[in-house]
């Protein structure tokens, strides 16, 4: 089985969460790529996707909200999961869904997704950025859960493995009974 996980990450953190979701689905002896979302250029060739980004201002990046937007139609056919990153802090907060959301989850008949807490350092943000952080009060530091990560990397894996072994997906006609 041949996995996908596409990332839209500004400063590095949400690409951290991809890759290691990679090393978890690996592990588990699934074949794997994990990619910046702004630069697939086809998923044709994938039996699962993984689309993960992180959320600025409530909402995904444009590179992940685009990636959805392309492939829209192969995606509604294939496994998807879903996860975001952003929240900060020691209790992560504020532990919000993005907007479109649910949109995106109802578009692609998502079979699971999570929100991970991101990491804030301050010398990779730009002047707007940093004035944004400042003025919400946006803790410094790294707040990612990596066992929370590797948990839902085994949960995701052990679907995968599952679906691999010839579980289907219902097909068009029966999801809209």
């Amino acid at each position: 089985m041949l996995v996908l996980v596409a990332v839209g990450s500004r400063h590095g953190s949400t690409q951290g969460i991809g890759e290691r979701l990679t090393a978890g689905f690996r592990a588990a002896g699934l074949t794997v790529d994990v990619q910046d979302a702004a630069r697939v250029r086809s998923v044709a060739l994938y039996d699962a996707v993984i689309i993960g980004s992180a959320v600025y201002m409530g909402r995904w990046t444009s590179e992940s909200r685009d990636f959805v937007a392309r492939f829209a139609a192969e995606l509604a056919v294939k496994p998807v999961w879903i996860f975001s990153s952003g929240p900060l802090g020691n209790p992560p907060g504020p532990v919000e869904v993005p907007r479109d959301h649910m949109t995106t989850c109802e578009a692609l008949m998502v079979r699971g997704e999570r929100i991970f807490a991101g990491r804030l350092v301050p010398a990779q943000l730009g002047i707007g950025e940093r004035l944004i952080a400042k003025a919400v009060h946006a803790p410094a530091g790294d707040y990612r859960d990596w066992s929370a990560i590797d948990e839902w990397a085994a949960e995701v894996a052990g679907a995968l493995t599952v679906i691999h072994a010839g579980a289907t997906r219902p097909s068009f006609e029966e999801r809209l009974l």
